[in-house]
């Protein structure tokens, strides 16, 4: 059997799905391949039921120190199962969603893993697809550390730890980048022993340093130890079904004990199955290679997302396949991939977007940065809030906003206040013309926004 498609999208992800509905309002037939579920590794294995686990977990802690606000509940319990069951209905509801989406714009839905046979031609199954394009949304998977022991039984990636029933009580964490540290605060909330240990020397190295100096903190007050610049040298089996954790930080070897290890040390781009005999695209460490259209370096074949060893975001992914999918039409790209924001679904939310401090000054840049305690924030208070920060870079003397890192409540909401503006090259008074409501999270942008006196400026 086989059929011919303006373009065949293997993998149906967030890049993947939203490409597909794009091309085919575009006028392109179009069919889309997924081996497992719909919505790819975001729905179905990662940020979505992450943070329906979280939503949860994060419920469960604020009714335990509800007496604060005059709330006093007894026999507060929580129930693994039911949680997933919640996890698991979100997923369902969301994944139809998609489901009627690809439907309503008549996208060819494949199940099976989609190898590229050829420059025009992929198979699925016992189906032959010839197609102009082919866009390739295959995303990642957890990353295995050739670690001695990993392969033990309770030592698990994030894919299997999200669909537990039960709790592990004592948990070690090995990874502490955003999955580590947003599994850390699940199972520290429901009242587990968590310990991190990163082999970096901060938590979240890829974002701001205040953040990582911050988390660390909290995690400290909340009760869970972090040991950074630490790495991993075996794991082993310990007494009545334990596993012990060996690892070396600061020349000292120390040893833990738990029940359940979690191995978060990142993701790696999930190319398998993917190519034919002799089909080769060209490769780094893994990664597909793209150009600035997102083409490989086979002429008509793209690809995007986590599979090209770019940003590992969800919304940058549908960003660059949306891009693509305009590329392959000779089309103005809709989205602007030099403005992605990053976000952590901590308690406090972390999230940034543009250039930091450090990262304006390495390029040159005279700035100046802002920073407004959310301890002032009316709304962070009456809602008993951690305390937090927004802090602005700001570029002089144009006092262009370039970027801000946010560490409060609804910070992964409000991070796109800032990606527009920064997008549209909006100034400090610009920005500050809006007036906004009160007694709300987003006041504290208005006033830290208010900190930069343009005198300082000229």
């Amino acid at each position: 059997m086989s059929d011919t498609f303006d373009l065949v999208i293997i993998g149906a992800g967030p890049a993947g799905y939203l490409a597909a509905a794009s091309a085919s309002q575009k006028g392109m037939k179009t069919a889309i391949i997924e081996n497992r579920q719909l919505g790819g590794t975001c729905l179905n294995r990662g940020c979505i039921p992450t943070k329906t686990l979280m939503h949860s977990s994060q419920l469960y802690r604020q009714f335990l120190n509800a007496d604060s606000v005059g709330i006093h509940a007894e026999a507060l319990s929580f129930h693994m199962d039911e949680i997933q069951a919640q996890k698991e209905s979100v997923i369902t509801q969301l994944r139809s969603g998609i489901a009627a989406l690809l439907k309503k714009n008549k996208v060819t839905v494949l199940e099976g893993t989609g190898t590229i046979l050829d420059r025009n031609l992929v198979q699925v199954g016992e189906t032959r697809l010839e197609t102009r394009n082919i866009l390739i949304c295959t995303g990642s998977v957890p990353a295995m550390p050739p670690i001695p022991g990993i392969h033990l039984p309770n030592v698990l990636n994030s894919d299997a730890m999200l669909d537990r029933d039960s709790l592990y009580r004592r948990l070690i964490i090995i990874g502490g980048g955003v999955i580590g540290m947003e599994f850390a605060s699940i199972y520290r909330d429901l009242g587990a022993e968590v310990t991190v240990i990163e082999a970096m020397d901060r938590l979240l190295g890829n974002m701001d340093k205040e953040f990582s100096q911050s988390l660390k903190m909290l995690m400290k007050k909340r009760g869970v130890p972090v040991h950074t610049g630490a790495a991993v040298q075996e794991i082993r089996s310990g007494e009545n079904g334990s596993l012990v954790c060996v690892f070396r930080e600061k020349e000292q070897l120390l040893e833990l004990e738990a029940d359940g290890i979690l191995v978060a040390a990142g993701r790696r781009p999930n190319t398998e199955g993917l190519l034919g005999e002799g089909v080769s695209l060209a490769m780094e460490r893994g990664r597909i290679c793209v150009n600035d259209h997102f083409e490989t370096s086979i002429p008509g074949i793209y690809a995007a997302g986590d599979v090209t060893g770019k940003i590992q975001l969800a919304h940058a992914a549908s960003a660059q396949a949306l891009c693509a999918v305009a590329y392959m039409n000779q089309e103005q790209p809709p989205k602007n991939l030099t403005v992605i924001p990053s976000c952590v679904y901590t308690s406090p939310e972390i999230a940034s977007v543009g250039l930091s401090p450090e990262e304006a000054k390495a390029s040159g840049m005279h700035v100046r940065t802002v920073k407004y305690p959310m301890s002032a924030n009316g709304k962070s208070v009456l809602s008993g809030e951690e305390r937090g920060f927004i802090k602005i870079t700001v570029q002089l003397p144009s006092e262009r906003i370039l970027g801000a890192q946010m560490m409060c409540a609804r910070a992964t909401d409000m991070i796109a206040i800032f990606a527009q503006a920064i997008s549209g090259g909006l100034s400090v008074s610009q920005m500050s013309s809006v007036v906004y409501p009160h007694p709300t999270f987003s006041e504290g942008i208005s006033e830290a926004l208010s900190l930069f006196t343009p005198a300082e400026g000229k």
